[in-house]
């Protein structure tokens, strides 16, 4: 499979209560494809699937599908601390007709690389399906190494990763010693980096609220290969990354932003609380400077 595009992991809407609102994720959906993702991912953190129950992650995964149906591909995120969830998800991302899965290290164990790659490759296993695998030792607390990547390699099925340690030089490496395996952006802060090095897609959690400006990014990167154009995407993105990445409210930032183009989102669900008035107004003041930049920049070309 190639990866190529923008793949927004998909936010899970709640009610107040906290219960899943499923029309309006199915309306979440719509607004994406819509704008021109080129794939989608259920089951990711911005999802908010630690959250969830596996009888609730795998609804979810089945409702996205349905809703998708075949328009754009449709990745299952596996991640679970037992490797018994991971491998029912994983079966059944398989069972519903999903494009790939997305394989990340299991959290807390702190696995060694040789057992983190052999829990890898049973869930590859289970659903013989492409794999975009889900480095982000910031919450997992491993690094998938040099022993890890030669280990799965072994396995046709993995053929992505989303890179999200924030380490530059991972970019390097994997850029330089494993170009067989294909790198997408997952730390927004380094985007431009990363289409600079060849990455091709960018899985972004602000892409559901500003599908058009990520676009615009890697319209500009990895289509036009205008990276002068790119600098001046980037430096009108970064204001938002800096709210996103820091604070600890990623997920409230991403639903808030949501709430603020239209769509139904909901509180998160504990232990997370919702932004307050302050936190707001600072999202909406960088969101409102972001785009007004972008579109100049746009209306330009």
């Amino acid at each position: 499979m190639k990866f190529e595009g923008i793949y927004t992991p998909v936010i899970t809407p709640h009610r107040e209560d906290g219960a899943i609102d499923r029309d309006a994720f199915a309306a979440a959906i719509e607004h994406l494809i819509a704008a021109g993702v080129h794939g989608l991912i259920n089951g990711g953190s911005t999802g908010e699937y630690y959250a969830q129950s596996m009888e609730e992650r795998a609804g979810m995964a089945s409702l996205a599908r349905e809703v998708i149906s075949d328009r754009v591909p449709l990745i299952v995120g596996t991640v679970a601390i037992r490797l018994e969830d991971s491998l029912r998800m994983a079966e059944h991302a398989a069972k519903i007709g999903a494009a790939a899965i997305l394989v990340g290290s299991p959290p807390y164990a702190v696995p060694t690389e040789r057992e983190n790659a052999l829990n890898a490759l049973a869930i590859d296993r289970a659903a013989d399906l492409p794999v975009m695998l889900y480095n982000y030792p910031g919450r997992m607390g491993v690094t998938m190494g040099a022993e890890f990547l030669d280990r799965v390699g072994r396995s046709r099925n993995f053929c992505a990763i989303k890179e999200s340690s924030g380490d530059i030089n991972r970019v390097h490496l994997l850029a330089r010693d494993y170009p067989h395996i294909q790198m997408s952006c997952g730390m927004d802060d380094q985007a431009l980096e990363f289409f600079a090095w060849g990455a091709r897609s960018w899985v972004c959690g602000g892409s559901n609220f500003l599908p058009a400006e990520h676009l615009a990014l890697w319209q500009a990167c990895a289509v036009e290969g205008d990276f002068a154009k790119g600098r001046r995407i980037m430096s009108a993105l970064l204001p938002l990354m800096r709210v996103l990445e820091q604070g600890g409210k990623f997920v409230q930032c991403i639903k808030q932003g949501c709430e603020m183009a239209g769509l139904r989102a909901g509180p998160p669900r504990p232990p997370l609380k919702p932004l307050t008035k302050e936190d707001k107004r600072e999202l909406e003041q960088v969101v409102r400077v972001l785009k007004r930049t972008i579109a100049q920049i746009g209306a330009e070309a």
